[in-house]
């Protein structure tokens, strides 16, 4: 049995099933697509569910892939054990409704036996004890012997989850040898010893479980296998855990490098190791895969993976930032099979290192803390620890609970995590009593304030564009008035509005205030304390006092421009999701009449190609004429019916739902149109990152985007006009004259060459012979140092053995080049120090290899003078 690589054993798996017409898959992204049940991917099979379900047709009947994943439920065990990992990739062979039991069978024995060379008598095998079909197969027509085949449960040997496909399954086991197993008489496969290794399991979906309990035959069986590719390795290469096989081993070597320690000889510094190896591997695929930190959901496993990895760096005395670093062996050693590792290096490294410095100093803090607390509790000989203490740590310094309880357990004490919880949520309510407390402290940015709490107003301007209110409120010069006159800047109170104030993103109402022969032209309106609506404009006409009673209107064609864009910006969001995957998550947004800004968590710039299926997604939605419902309930009931919030905002009990449609449904307080046919036209202008892993994109609507695209369709008229061609052959014949300007400066360089060639002959009769070495010293009329360099090289080619000095004035600028043979450098001579010279004596100076060098000067009145002098130069050295 030949010791393979890993990716050398994920490439022959693959093309082994390639062999057996299998379509090759690259791995699916570590973040589900249209998948809501998992966080991550955790099987080989959790992203081909819709083509097992029959939601989607499969692009082949036969797959074969090897997938990333990532496993959490047993995060405490890694490192403290040599099994467990969050990290692995997982080998498998598919097919739907095509090839059964006989060719999954006879094909993983071919692979194993014959590719891998595996001996036949280490290979055991497990089927269900009721699938006599399976069993009959291995034995009868594979050969295997009755004293390697084993019958099994349903516990170890049937797949199912709840109700649905399911089936028996059969499992190949390795014999890894007596020194691996437990002594035990009834040693064999099973057993929780380390001596029969499962490394495969054939999965035979061929039943369909009804709410009855009933097994019933699928008319379509399918079959999916599931083989460790780290476990795999392990067996090939002869070596004890998936921390040892090469991949892993490379990264594992790296860390022990920073922290100078060796592997094997502290048990403690083991357990470091392996966690660190094991997370950063995570870490990065996961980074990779658009994963971002954060407080929730896959962000946090992704924060709490690589901070139990900083904390075990730490452990290992490792004091500055490290994990960026470690990363980068982490990407050198898989980008060969994931090349979007080596794509996504700089954005991986530098996420990692943003957050491994701002965790820095939280653990310097926490930790020195935490153990000053530990010891007192076991100075009390107590064994259960604060979790007051706990929430301390937690709120004053950050520190995280999961880590403290980690730590305080091995430490051998335990927490009452409740405690914890009880101080969570006290801190909650105080939080909440504190933002009612502090609302009138607020009010210092509100020049309404001296008015007092019951200055307030109710906004009517989600149905109404016309609202009739009671002046509260006049701001003139600084300060308040009575009386507001014509030309006056002022800032209006209303005790009703229909404006809208800027907010979530969202720019003010533009439009009007009047009564009788006075009006007000109101060019903004945004929110001051309480949610004041403060209206901004200019008095046009008339007067206007406090307490008078006026109507208020909203420019209609603002706010519908408005309402378009804010609509799209919901559409968008959801096309993006569609297109670029769950992890893209809104940054921010801006929504004026003009066109919309959208700003989303994304690694990298999005191609023409995506750009342009958001657009027709965002449009095709258009075109379905969706009804938006907007509507409000319950924070609960908005999350059951899917409803997207914005991460990090804070929402109430009470929140407002957009619905448009089926197509997007999202939390949020702005003004929208009534059908997404209102819309019109969405048209992407441009897209573009604005921070790490944060990218923007700004589009128009409806008329915007009309005379958008009128004015991209004008201009290539023009275009074409100037270039005598129409706008449907304007491509063909730019790219007619692009190859025709190269084809020019082919040309040109020929002749160049020519003309250098024609140049050498003349400059070789110039040839000295000093010292028995071969010598051409010459001046060239107006050359550029480029070209200098070209003949200079053409001439010591033809010399074969010698020294070539040129000199040239080109823009008023002199040019020296010195060139040598490697044998005349053998004699001592350095082009560099040639140079210098010769240079001094045109005001100028310069350097280089002893092989080559070039200089500069400022006198050309000089250049005769200092090829004189490089003469001297040259015998001084060759003598």
């Amino acid at each position: 049995m030949k010791p393979l690589g890993l990716n050398e054993i994920r490439e022959k798996f693959l093309a082994f099933f390639e062999s057996k017409e299998h379509m090759r898959l690259n791995s699916f992204p570590l973040v589900p697509i249209n998948d809501k049940s998992l966080l991550l991917i955790n099987s080989g099979m959790a992203p081909l569910k819709p083509y097992f379900t029959g939601d989607e047709i499969p692009p082949r009947v036969r797959i074969a892939s090897c997938q990333k994943c990532i496993r959490t439920p047993d995060i405490e065990n890694v490192g403290k054990t040599a099994r467990h990992g969050t990290f692995f990739e997982m080998l498998g062979n598919f097919s739907f409704g095509d090839y059964f039991k006989k060719e999954a069978i006879s094909w993983a024995w071919e692979f194993c036996t014959e590719v891998m060379e595996m001996p036949e008598d280490k290979i055991f095998i497990s089927v269900y004890l009721e699938d006599d079909e399976t069993y009959d197969i291995w034995h009868k027509e594979m050969g295997i012997p009755k004293e390697r085949l084993v019958r099994l449960g349903k516990e170890d040997n049937f797949w199912e989850h709840g109700l649905g496909p399911c089936g028996p399954c059969s499992e190949l086991y390795y014999d890894r040898g007596v020194e691996y197993g437990c002594d035990s008489p009834t040693c064999g496969v099973g057993c929780d010893c380390d001596r029969y290794v499962e490394f495969w399991n054939l999965v035979f979906t061929q039943f369909n479980k009804d709410e009855a309990g009933n097994y019933n035959p699928l008319p379509k069986p399918n079959i999916d296998t599931g083989m460790g590719l780290e476990r795999l390795a392990v067996i090939m290469q002869g070596v004890d855990t998936i921390f040892e096989i090469d991949t892993v081993g490379h990264v594992l070597n790296y860390i022990c490098k920073k922290a100078g320690v060796t592997y094997g000889e502290n048990p403690d510094d083991d357990v470091s190791i392996r966690v660190v190896t094991d997370h950063i591997r995570s870490v990065t695929f996961m980074i990779a895969d658009g994963v971002m930190p954060g407080n929730e959901g896959r962000g946090y496993v992704l924060r709490r993976l690589l901070r139990r990895a900083v904390r075990h760096g730490k452990l290992l005395g490792i004091k500055d930032l490290f994990l960026y670093d470690v990363a980068k062996e982490a990407i050198r050693v898989s980008e060969g099979a994931y090349p979007e590792l080596r794509e996504k290096q700089d954005f991986i490294q530098k996420l990692i290192h943003i957050e491994e410095e701002h965790f820095k100093d939280t653990l310097d803090q926490g930790m020195a803390l935490l153990n000053i607390e530990i010891d007192k509790v076991l100075a009390m000989e107590e064994t259960v620890f604060p979790g007051g203490g706990a929430f301390k740590l937690y709120d004053t310094y950050g520190f995280p609970f999961d880590l403290t309880k980690e730590i305080i357990e091995e430490r051998g004490l335990t927490i009452i995590e409740n405690e914890f919880e009880k101080e969570m949520q006290a801190q909650r309510e105080r939080a909440r009593e504190d933002r009612r407390n502090s609302d009138l402290a607020v009010w210092a940015d509100d020049p309404f304030n001296p008015l007092g709490a019951e200055a307030v107003n109710t906004f009517v301007g989600y149905d109404n564009l016309v609202a009739e209110g009671t002046i509260l409120g006049l701001y003139v010069n600084d300060a308040l008035v009575q009386e507001a006159k014509a030309g006056d800047a002022v800032l209006v109170l209303l005790d009703q509005t229909s404006f809208y104030a800027e907010s979530g993103g969202q720019t003010g109402d533009h439009g009007i205030i009047q009564k009788g022969n006075g009006l007000i032209e109101i060019n903004d309106c945004k929110k001051g304390s309480l949610g004041r609506h403060i209206h901004s404009g200019i008095v046009k006409s008339g007067s206007f006092e406090v307490g008078e009673t006026v109507m208020g209107e909203v420019d209609k064609d603002l706010r519908n421009a408005v309402q378009r864009n804010h609509t799209s910006t919901h559409l968008m969001h959801k096309a993006l999701k569609q297109v670029l995957g769950d992890h893209v998550e809104q940054a921010g947004s801006f929504v004026s009449p003009d066109r919309l800004r959208f700003d989303f968590n994304h690694y990298q710039g999005m191609t023409r190609e995506e750009k342009r299926r958001v657009e027709d997604i965002v449009n095709a939605a258009v075109l379905e004429a969706y009804d938006v419902s907007i509507f409000e309930t319950n924070i609960d009931k908005a999350k059951s019916l899917g409803a997207t919030a914005l991460f990090g905002e804070k929402y109430g009990e009470i929140v407002r739902v957009v619905k448009v449609g089926d197509f997007s449904t999202e939390l949020c307080g702005g003004c929208h149109i009534t059908n997404s046919a209102k819309i019109g036209l969405f048209k992407i202008l441009s897209e573009g990152g604005v921070a790490a892993g944060v990218r923007r994109i700004e589009a128009a609507t409806g008329f915007n985007a009309l005379h958008i695209v009128e004015k991209m369709d004008d201009t290539l008229v023009d275009v074409s006009n100037l270039m005598k061609t129409s706008p449907e052959q304007l491509l063909e014949k730019v790219n007619e004259l692009t190859e025709a300007g190269k084809q020019k400066e082919r040309t040109i360089a020929e002749l160049k060459q020519k003309f250098a060639g024609d140049m050498i002959v003349d400059i070789q009769q110039k040839m000295m012979i000093i010292d028995g070495i071969q010598v051409t010293i010459a001046e060239i009329e107006n050359m550029p140092m480029d070209e200098l360099r070209n003949v200079s090289d053409l001439l010591k080619d033809r010399m074969g053995s010698g020294v070539v000095l040129l000199g040239s004035v080109h823009d008023g600028k002199v040019n020296f080049i010195a060139t040598a043979t490697k044998d005349v450098v053998k004699r001592g001579f350095h082009a560099g120090k040639l140079v210098k010279e010769v240079a001094t004596i045109a005001g100028g100076g310069g350097g280089g290899r002893p092989d080559m060098a070039q200089a500069g000067g400022k006198y050309p009145e000089k250049l005769a003078e200092s090829l004189k002098k490089g003469e001297s130069c040259i015998r001084e050295q060759l003598s």
